[in-house]
């Protein structure tokens, strides 16, 4: 697997991803209903940094890299992770977490902070954890879960460096 920064021409294969993990509304707040333009705005170019995890030569996940907030939050970044369907549990999500991190700290960051992870997301809540990330803060009923009903979503932190 390799992981190089997003180009333009990535982006068809970013939806395949992104547009059926979204429509699930499961673990992501987009709006289920998001269109293509926006998508591409929300994940391209917002971020400070997009990029693809791929194996030969196929996008099988995606990441982004930004400040979490503005001004004096700029320190603390976040990021967000898909995986395709069909390419979870191969290890490609702990390959970018591991990634992000080390580009993180490249870029200056002192933290990483995950602000809205839901917290029936159980795979991803281990994997962050074995991360390093601990859980600072829960948001009782912040979720409202197409199945589930209203579910809490975590706030994730780590410190970089």
């Amino acid at each position: 697997m390799t992981i190089r920064q997003a180009t333009d021409e990535d982006w068809d294969a970013i939806w395949t991803i992104w547009e059926p993990i979204v429509r699930a509304g499961e673990t992501y707040t987009y709006p289920r209903d998001t269109d293509y333009d926006t998508a591409r705005r929300l994940w391209m170019e917002t971020p400070r940094h997009t990029w693809v995890a791929l194996i030969d030569d196929t996008v099988v996940g995606t990441y982004y890299i930004k400040p979490n907030q503005p001004g004096g939050g700029s320190h603390v970044c976040n990021c967000g992770y898909m995986v395709a369907p069909a390419m979870r549990g191969k290890g490609i999500a702990r390959a970018m977490c591991d990634h992000s991190l080390d580009e993180a700290i490249r870029l200056g960051y002192r933290a990483m902070q995950f602000n809205f992870v839901i917290a029936t997301n159980i795979t991803a809540i281990a994997l962050w954890e074995r991360c390093g990330f601990e859980t600072v803060g829960r948001l009782p009923g912040a979720f409202h879960h197409p199945a589930r009903g209203y579910v809490d979503a975590l706030v994730m932190y780590k410190q970089l460096g």
